[in-house]
């Protein structure tokens, strides 16, 4: 059985720490390739924040061009041009329908775990894939209590998951790197460099087309 891995998000950019969560995910769990599917209209977000979905794509293109494991996926963005919303189960329906035989693996993090019984057909979701929880390894070391206080409410979380829907849980440890799109986005708008942040070809892409800028 094909295992496949799918890395959604919305993208405003992508950066560096989604490849490197991807790459954990495929070497942990031994994926034949992960998808990294754009969120078409994420109706979960503010809209005004967010670029367009094809402009979002570009980036992730560009991003993922030089690792033969990562794939586009525009499933999601077909919605957006038809003006629909997105939503996690109707994905998951899409391709179990275009390829019934495969293993899905649904990554995602810490906050998405807790917020996950809020989606649209919660139950649906984890009858489909096995839901990879991401956490930061460095979290665990963190001598803080906050971190490891947090670590030990996503293994509570996804034993409750487990004994509440029967869902197939696993926790998906990475190194990780302290970054976010909202911080690359305020980085450009201060004229900032965000070298080391994103793939070279994404950086070069904001640049060029003027993206975040003056709250673009």
């Amino acid at each position: 059985m094909k295992r496949i891995g799918i890395m959604g998000g919305t993208f405003n950019p992508i950066h560096n720490g989604h490849l490197s969560i991807a790459e954990e995910a495929r070497e942990q769990f031994r994926l034949k390739k992960v998808l990294f599917m754009p969120s078409g209209i994420p109706y979960m977000k503010d809209r005004h924040e967010v670029l367009p979905v094809d402009v979002r794509c570009e980036m992730t293109a560009l991003a993922i061009a030089d690792r033969p494991y990562f794939k586009l996926s525009k499933l999601e963005a077909e919605d957006a041009a038809q003006g629909k919303n997105t939503y996690t189960c109707d994905t998951l329906r899409k391709l179990r329908t275009a390829d019934p035989e495969a293993d899905y693996f649904f990554v995602l993090g810490a906050d998405s775990l807790f917020a996950i019984e809020d989606w649209k057909n919660p139950a649906f979701i984890f009858e489909n894939c096995t839901i990879l929880a991401a956490v930061r390894t460095t979290e665990q070391a963190n001598s803080n209590a906050a971190p490891v206080s947090l670590q030990d409410q996503l293994l509570g979380q996804a034993r409750y998951l487990r004994k509440t829907y029967h869902a197939a849980v696993e926790i998906l440890k990475f190194a990780g790197m302290d970054v976010s799109s909202t911080q690359i986005r305020e980085k450009v708008r201060r004229g900032e460099s965000v070298s080391g942040l994103v793939p070279e070809g994404v950086a070069s892409y904001i640049q060029s087309h003027h993206l975040y800028e003056n709250n673009s």
